[in-house]
């Protein structure tokens, strides 16, 4: 659903507050900040590259994430990519896997496609940076293949806290399961430090990594896993027949922004936590018609109307709140339904700031009438 709602909603000269990234940079922006000079891209041989990538690219993400360890890194179309080829690699029908509650669609979709034996760890199970001891130990037991997690979560901005991640990484170690961590804006943290790549350890972890999020590039549309080396070698055949390996001009401008990732990231973290304490003090002034819990990590959060959920209204009223306020303010959201959560909605806050607080604008003005209508 995710996917098909930006296909039917987003364009021009809209207010975008439901995205999970951050303010994209242009490639001139990106030119002068990772000191790309035009001899740079003239040089270019237009050849093939490798199927794991480029050995530029894959050792700027492995000195960043993998403790310098090349060869527990895949180079990918995105980390979406990344996703479909080590996960239905690594998982068989009947395997036993753990899925948090409300995670990126196709992390989800693939231990069900395969024919898992799915059980999920619930939203509430995490607080204060930890999973419940209780539950985590209920759920990850002998034979439990992977654990599946998002932290910071999207959309919920929940994350944990490095004594939680320590809790997680022991437990699925004792348990013999793999640990698939997706990080996809854990660059950018709130209440705690930014946590660790547990795919920098070794260890059986398989974690993923996007410049689209927090580095600002999604149009590069480059991602990547971090991952035991026999399982990147194991996705071979499959990537082999599908994708082969990304363009030699695309991995120079990756290999380039990640060696550049301190400057990319921080400009874009800076104007995401303005945006982040503007929004905290709208949440204040419009606590009678949403409820939320501010988020701990990454650039989203997902408040719930107070009107939807009194009145315990169907999944079908989000998605026509969230229509009528593109009709009427040009302002979009994305409906909780994508995630979940029937009564709320992802909303962003890593985009530019004038169009971030033109949107709660909006956002304000259509609640307030609705709720002078009731």
């Amino acid at each position: 659903m995710l996917e098909e709602w930006y296909r039917r909603h987003l364009g021009p000269d809209i207010h975008d507050i439901s995205s999970s990234g951050v303010h994209p940079y242009s490639f001139a922006e990106i030119r002068d900040l990772c000191g790309i000079a035009a001899e740079d891209l003239d040089a270019i041989v237009m050849d093939d590259s490798v199927s794991q990538g480029g050995a530029g690219i894959r050792q700027a993400i492995a000195d960043r994430y993998a403790g310098g360890d090349a060869d527990r890194v895949l180079v990918t179309h995105g980390s979406s990519e990344a996703i479909a080829l080590t996960l239905g690699t690594l998982l068989r029908g009947g395997d036993r896997v753990v899925v948090q509650e409300g995670i990126y669609h196709s992390l989800g979709h693939y231990p069900r496609a395969a024919g898992c034996e799915v059980a999920e760890l619930p939203a509430t199970a995490v607080r204060d940076g930890e999973i419940d001891p209780d539950v985590l130990t209920a759920l990850v037991t002998p034979g439990t293949t992977a654990v599946i997690v998002n932290f910071p979560h999207n959309p919920s901005g929940v994350t944990l806290s490095p004594q939680g991640l320590k809790e997680l990484t022991e437990r699925t170690a004792a348990a013999g399961a793999a640990l698939v961590w997706d990080a996809a804006t854990a660059e950018i943290a709130h209440r705690w430090d930014v946590l660790p790549d547990p795919g920098g350890d070794g260890g059986d972890t398989v974690s993923y990594g996007t410049f689209s999020k927090t580095f600002g590039l999604p149009g590069l549309r480059v991602g990547w896993a971090i991952a035991p080396p026999e399982l990147l070698t194991a996705v071979f055949p499959l990537r082999d027949r599908t994708t082969l390996f990304l363009s030699p001009l695309v991995e120079l401008i990756a290999e380039r922004a990640m060696r550049n990732a301190d400057v990319l990231i921080a400009r874009r973290a800076a104007e995401a936590r303005r945006n982040l304490a503007h929004l905290t003090e709208w949440m204040a002034r419009h606590e009678d018609l949403v409820r939320w819990t501010p988020p701990e990590g990454g650039v989203c959060a997902l408040p719930v109307f107070r009107e939807l959920e009194e009145t315990a209204a169907g999944p079908e009223a989000v998605e026509r709140l969230c229509l009528e306020l593109l009709s009427r303010h040009r302002t979009l959201l994305v409906p909780g339904t994508a995630f979940g959560a029937p009564h709320g909605a992802r909303l962003g806050f890593g985009g530019p700031e004038e169009s971030f607080r033109a949107g709660l604008a909006g956002l304000s003005d259509f609640l307030r009438a609705r709720g002078a209508a009731r």
